[in-house]
């Protein structure tokens, strides 16, 4: 398979979008099984999404990071940014392995003509006969509609776009979000800034949770076309991780109803009063990256996807993973061999 930028024109057996840990242990496996493939990536090196978190995201405030086939999960140094130490595994990983990954690849649309996938990328077009998709969800941030947003003549950002606490040091910073990433902005713009933390809904803090019993719930929910939420949404927060006990400990992990409106120059809380701040950073996720898939009729008028396993429903040789239960680390490793292992099988049969 070639690894460069130019394609052309290319005919394999199966193609795999993205390179994240499901792409790779996805990439790996057909490797492995000797199946011909081509694997393409958007990023220009190594490390997907985590390329592009933010430089006060170190290894310590990661979720555990599950290894890569054969390959033992590293060890990080725990004050490293995770932008660095992340991409360096995968790296590693794909030099180890002699993985071929094209780059900077993206894919603008998928299409069929018969039982061919065409794919049209930035570097040629693609023909195959079996889909992997593993594009994640970095590339499509969740971006709200608030009444007022467009008056608000302060700064407002995503996480997507969100680079470190030193740019809010001395401001009145509202956050908006209930999931780990709005909890780890509150905790560390808190410390150079007056914050106030904003959610729809109460947040849930627990002190672990059934990883089985969250993937079955996952997975039912996507078999069923709901549309993919986050993991936590179905976990709840963990009460120890380190930047909420801080938070904790510091007095600032105190929940605001969401406010009802936007003004020029604040916010109107739930009580009608007004709140003035600087900026509003609007930790609302990220949905699955999907629009190039949107020539193939998969996605629903909700916005999700039906898959089983890893399998799109009806159609047998497009698998999404890294998707719904294969969202976590261990998920996209397993998703990524089941993937292969079905579609092998279906290569078989054609």
């Amino acid at each position: 398979m070639p690894n460069r930028a130019n394609l052309g024109e290319v005919t394999t057996s199966v193609a795999v979008i993205g390179a994240g840990q499901a792409g790779l242990s996805a990439t790996f496996h057909l490797a492995r099984r000797g199946i011909d493939h081509v694997t393409v990536d958007a990023s220009p090196c190594a490390g997907g999404a985590w390329l592009q978190r933010w430089d006060t995201l170190t290894v310590d405030r990661l979720n555990r990071i599950f290894g890569l086939p054969l390959f033992d999960a590293p060890t990080l140094d725990p004050e490293q940014k995770a932008s660095v130490a992340v991409p360096a595994y995968f790296a590693d990983f794909e030099r180890r392995m002699g993985l071929n990954i094209a780059r900077p690849v993206r894919v603008l649309t998928v299409s069929k003509s018969g039982e061919e996938f065409l794919l049209d990328t930035t570097a040629g077009r693609i023909r195959a006969r079996g889909v992997i998709n593993a594009t994640g969800t970095w590339e499509n941030p969740l971006r709200t509609d608030y009444p007022g947003q467009g008056e608000f003549q302060g700064r407002q950002i995503h996480t997507h776009d969100y680079s470190g606490p030193e740019e809010f040091a001395s401001q009145r910073v509202a956050i908006v979000g209930g999931g780990i990433s709005a909890l780890q902005h509150l905790e560390e713009i808190s410390r150079v800034a007056e914050t106030r933390w904003y959610t729809r809904r109460q947040p849930e803090f627990v002190e672990g949770f059934d990883g089985r019993d969250v993937e079955e719930r996952v997975a039912e929910s996507v078999a069923r076309g709901e549309p993919a939420r986050s993991v936590v949404s179905y976990t709840g927060l963990y009460a120890d991780a380190p930047y909420i006990v801080a938070a904790r400990e510091r007095g600032v992990l105190k929940r605001r109803e969401m406010f009802r409106s936007i003004t020029a120059d604040g916010v109107i809380e739930a009580d009608g009063s007004l709140t003035k701040c600087d900026a509003i950073v609007w930790a609302t996720g990220f949905r699955p990256s999907l629009s190039h898939l949107a020539g193939l009729g998969v996605v629903n008028e909700r916005g999700g996807v039906a898959v089983d396993g890893t399998q799109v429903s009806g159609e047998p040789m497009l698998h999404l993973i890294g998707f719904g239960p294969s969202q976590s680390t261990v998920g996209a490793n397993r998703a990524g061999r089941e993937a292969v292992v079905k579609l092998q099988r279906a290569l078989r049969k054609r």
